[in-house]
């Protein structure tokens, strides 16, 4: 069974040099980033995720919402075992594949069918593996003779059909989302979502960062809510979005 497992975890960035933050800045408080601290006379330090908890079971759908620098790309790399804590335990079980960047690992100068190959390996595919969904994702972008060509001569709607057709080949158990997959031109989309559903729908555990209220109802069960690093609140997808709609905008408040 699919889980992930995220016990105190930490994540802090060191900025070195950084310019000493200014009056305005220590009196209005922030809303977006993580929570800066001085680390000295060398800079400052970011800390990204801050001693966070949380625990995902297999069939959890989970969208993350919170301010920009809240903490949910990282949380997502931290998962994806892109990021190291500097602090706590996490425990990962299960094929998980990262979909943060679906062209990320293709070659400009090699062909359509060599970068099928290649993506195929960056997700964790073995080459027999790809050699069997070869053919049905070269079915599935539509590109024919083009896959004998160099992507560098592909438009970007024909570059992002064929990352959008390797990506979703693949039936990983835990899946992580940052802002959904883009999947080309217009034309292409409904053809698209409709594998983009079926995808999600093999996934054990999903995990979404993003913006979009709509992609969230869309794809997820529940919410969680981030803020400055910590988790501040988990619960049912409407109830949580309407919350956090609420709390956006309440007006901050300067005391003086």
């Amino acid at each position: 069974m699919a889980s992930i497992q995220l016990k105190d975890v930490t994540v802090s960035f060191p900025v070195y040099d950084a310019a000493a933050r200014s009056m305005k800045q220590h009196l209005i408080p922030s809303r977006t980033g993580g929570r800066i601290s001085n680390a000295g006379a060398s800079g400052s330090v970011i800390t990204a995720l801050d001693h966070l908890d949380l625990e995902l079971a297999h069939g959890d759908r989970v969208g993350l919402v919170g301010h920009n620098g809240a903490g949910k790309s990282t949380l997502l790399r931290v998962m994806a075992g892109i990021y190291e804590p500097c602090g706590g335990q996490i425990r990962v079980d299960g094929q998980v594949a990262p979909l943060f960047d679906i062209t990320l690992g293709m070659d400009a100068d090699a062909t359509g069918y060599d970068n099928i190959l290649m993506r195929g390996l960056f997700l964790g595919m073995t080459r027999a593996e790809i050699r069997a969904r070869a053919g049905e994702i070269a079915d599935f972008t539509e590109l024919g003779d083009f896959l004998d060509l160099p992507i560098r001569t592909y438009s970007e709607g024909m570059r992002m059909r064929l990352a959008f057709a390797i990506s979703t080949s693949i039936s990983p158990d835990i899946l992580l989302l940052d802002e959904g997959i883009a999947a080309g031109d217009a034309s292409f989309m409904e053809k698209a979502a409709a594998r983009l559903n079926a995808f999600v729908g093999r996934a054990a555990i999903i995990v979404l960062a993003s913006h979009s209220d709509a992609l969230i109802r869309q794809l997820c069960t529940s919410v969680v809510l981030l803020e400055h690093g910590r988790v501040v609140a988990k619960g049912p997808t409407d109830s949580m979005l309407a919350d956090y709609a609420a709390q956006r905008t309440t007006p901050l408040s300067v005391s003086g």
